[in-house]
């Protein structure tokens, strides 16, 4: 288990989104979607440890009524869709007053995403031994099995070889479910996310991974939760 006074717990919310408008302050089942990933981190992380880092005044308001920290609005430059997880963490950081060794880095598109899930994951995070240790889903399309390139002659061939007949005879394939992150924060100022060479997974069930970056993942988690 890490060491949550060296922790600091990110909680990224930009106010602008293409797919859904205002995304993360509409309320999903009568609460703005934020609520859901600030209630299940509040649950495991002392409050000193939580920052919101937004743009959106209206949700620093929803930030600060939950008693988190929420400092300065984000700068513009921070604000966009190409604007990295990395330029963000690292803002953040250098504005708190603690020595930080790990981010808990969670997004609020993964309101599924329960305190039972990040206490797994604390859990399997190893300080010494990762870079990163990142929440996935089993992928449904699969290299060995149902992804094609084209050749030279533009015909289809299997993305990637192997002696499997079906599905299930091919090796297991993961993606990233965007609801967890644990970085090594030392990692993290010498390399890029995308070139950590220690990377574990924390596996989450299908239902449980849902994104939202759409309208029909907003009615699928609508609909998901209603189930509960």
């Amino acid at each position: 288990m890490i060491d949550f006074s060296n922790t600091l717990v990110i909680i990224p919310a930009r106010k602008g989104s293409k797919g859904i408008p205002a995304k993360n302050k509409k309320l999903l089942n009568g609460k703005p979607l934020i609520q859901y990933t600030i209630d299940a981190a509040m649950a495991i992380f002392p409050k000193y440890s939580i920052c919101i880092s937004t743009d959106d005044i209206d949700i620093q308001d929803i930030g600060i009524q939950n008693g988190l920290s929420v400092p300065n609005l984000r700068p513009e430059n921070l604000s966009n869709d190409k604007a990295s997880a990395r330029d963000v963490i690292l803002y953040e950081v250098l504005k708190t007053d603690r020595e930080i060794e790990t981010i808990v880095y969670l997004q609020p598109t993964s309101p599924l995403r329960t305190a039972l899930n990040i206490k797994e994951a604390l859990d399997l995070y190893d300080y010494d031994a990762m870079d990163m240790l990142v929440s996935v889903s089993l992928a449904k399309a699969n290299p060995y099995f149902n992804l094609f390139e084209e050749d030279e002659k533009e015909n289809l061939v299997i993305s990637k070889k192997h002696e499997s007949k079906s599905r299930q005879d091919a090796p297991e394939v993961f993606q990233f479910n965007g609801a967890i992150y644990l970085i090594n924060y030392q990692s993290l100022i010498k390399n890029e996310i995308s070139l950590f060479p220690r990377i574990k997974k924390y596996l989450m069930s299908k239902e449980d991974s849902i994104d939202i970056d759409d309208p029909i993942d907003w009615h699928l988690a609508e609909i998901l939760m209603n189930s509960r």
